[in-house]
């Protein structure tokens, strides 16, 4: 299987609208730090963006939106390292197993959580973070325990902690890097870094 380190607890998400733009995202976003990047394949020329950042030092590059077979085995052809989906999909995760690449289904419900872990996830994408919220989680994760979380969609930097007491141990990071332009990332992703590092650091001590 792929090795693919998420201790930084950030996954940055590229959604463009063309390819340049996701290609200028994904360079600053590399610029600022980030280790982790996921290009749905929302994305105008998703896999030729995989490939070539894929090839690039100190980052490592996943699938995002991940639908089907074919999109796995193409993200595996261009140098994908994880797949992530915004559903349980057995078909999607059974084909991540296969390729060797680590599988992040997206889940919402204690049903789909069983069934994400009975297909073979990794680790599990808590999704739509901002609308279930983490209360939801700490409710929805006791019958789960040992599992790794990341919550994804509308989290907000000033809910960070919140969010990791809840279980989390990672996030899913689109519009709140990306949305002020390129040049706002770089601040945009040191504040979060700054936020998850710590709120990490005290979830040990607790």
């Amino acid at each position: 299987m792929s090795k693919v380190n998420f201790d930084s607890g950030l996954v940055a998400i590229i959604r463009s609208k063309s390819a340049n733009e996701g290609r200028e995202y994904a360079q600053a976003l590399i610029e600022a730090g980030v280790e982790l990047i996921e290009f749905t394949t929302t994305t105008p020329d998703v896999f030729d963006l995989i490939e070539e950042f894929s090839n690039k030092k100190n980052v490592q590059v996943g699938l995002g939106t991940a639908m089907s077979k074919k999109h796995v085995q193409n993200g595996k052809k261009a140098g994908a390292k994880f797949v992530i989906s915004p559903h349980t999909s057995k078909e999607v995760i059974q084909a991540t197993k296969k390729a060797e690449l680590i599988s992040i289904p997206g889940v919402a419900t204690p049903t789909e959580i069983a069934d994400a872990l009975r297909f073979g996830a990794d680790m599990l994408k808590f999704f739509p973070a901002s609308s279930l919220g983490p209360n939801y989680l700490k409710s929805v994760r006791d019958p789960f325990p040992s599992q790794t979380w990341l919550a994804t969609g509308g989290v907000a930097i000033t809910d960070i902690d919140t969010w990791v007491k809840a279980g989390c141990s990672g996030f899913g990071l689109g519009g709140p890097l990306t949305s002020g332009g390129v040049g706002e990332i770089a601040k945009r992703v040191a504040d979060f870094k700054v936020a998850i590092n710590n709120a990490l650091i005290a979830a040990k001590g607790r």
